[in-house]
């Protein structure tokens, strides 16, 4: 276990700036053109509704850290955010009950298992290991303080509103077809109510996760909270400070080892930034001090993420400087020069 800023040295940061705004949309027409034509992939169909989706729906917004907003394609499509509200919540209950107490009850470690797995909280004495997968997610949204489910969960969507700019509200079809078939969840909540993981009600939790799995949002909300959590938790949309710059850095780390499942370090290797993916084809990528990239496309691999959102992520990554491990020699930057 780490002391938390155990030195109390003055922290620094390492960001840089997206390249001007022509470029930038250049780059974004490019990656989306490019993989329009891709039909990889196959539409989630567990839950009955999301298997309704338009196979060749498309569209790819970044929003940078000062605002400024490039997009193509149908950036305006709702969709149920999915799993990607994990990360959100996540920030939500770092900044109010802090990081340590997370920590302690959720876990930050990969699991190297799909997301809704049981085997993984059994062999890990009934912890869940990390908050982006299922258990964790639901142990994690347990944490909201609240004195009922109702004010639970109304402190959720009114958290994720605040990252997305707007009021964000429930898709009720997408609510009904996941209560409905969410079985596998119920279980999760039960399993960590026997481990002494959850506090409150577990079906009642379960059902406050499964709201919030169904709140609608579209490609560019995805980026606009993907650039709160890029510019130290400063909405760059309202100037609203959502959450700390500290619990910032705590999510994407999060984000980094765990937001792509199993493909997590294969996610890290190829494109180099924190992301999270929802079933519903929901991708959101940040690159920190730089913005956030809200991508849909509803055609997912085997682990269930969207293919297309996967490259136009590598894409806008490799084009635009923002892979987090990059460096040039002596520091000088190129990620500019390569776009003259």
């Amino acid at each position: 276990m780490f002391e938390h800023d155990a030195l109390g040295v003055a922290q620094q940061v390492s960001t840089g700036s997206l390249p001007p705004p022509p470029i930038v949309q250049r780059i974004v027409d490019e990656a989306h053109a490019r993989y329009t034509g891709l039909g990889e992939g196959t539409v989630a169909d567990y839950i009955p509704e999301l298997a309704e989706a338009d196979p060749a729906a498309f569209g790819l917004s970044v929003v940078g850290a000062d605002g400024a907003l490039h997009e193509a394609g149908e950036t305006g499509i709702a969709f149920s955010i999915q799993s990607i509200s994990k990360a959100f919540v996540f920030a939500l209950v770092c900044d109010e009950i802090g990081h340590a107490a997370v920590h302690e009850r959720v876990g930050v470690n990969n699991t190297g298992l799909p997301f809704n797995s049981l085997i993984a909280m059994e062999l890990n004495d009934g912890s869940p290991m990390n908050p982006m997968v299922n258990a964790g997610a639901i142990a994690t949204t347990a944490l909201i303080p609240a004195a009922s489910s109702d004010e639970r969960w109304e402190r959720v969507r009114q958290g994720l509103s605040r990252f997305a700019a707007r009021e964000l509200t429930v898709d009720e079809v997408v609510y009904r077809s996941e209560t409905a078939t969410n079985h596998r969840n119920r279980a999760i909540g039960k399993l960590l109510q026997s481990y002494g993981r959850l506090d409150p009600d577990p079906l009642e939790t379960v059902d406050v996760y499964t709201r919030q799995c169904a709140l609608s949002v579209t490609a560019h909300d995805l980026a606009v909270m993907g650039a709160t959590l890029a510019d130290g938790g400063v909405n760059p949309i309202t100037g609203e400070q959502v959450v700390s710059s500290e619990v910032c850095r705590d999510t994407l780390t999060v984000l980094a080892s765990c937001g792509m499942y199993e493909r997590s370090g294969e996610w890290l290797f190829e494109i180099g930034l924190p992301a999270k993916s929802g079933v519903s084809g929901g991708v959101v990528a940040i690159s920190p001090g730089k913005g956030g990239i809200g991508a849909y496309s509803p055609l997912l691999d085997a682990a269930g993420n969207s293919v297309r959102g996967q490259r136009v992520c590598a894409h806008l990554s490799r084009s635009l400087g923002l892979n987090l491990f990059a460096s040039a020699r002596g520091g000088a930057s190129g990620s500019e020069e390569s776009h003259e």
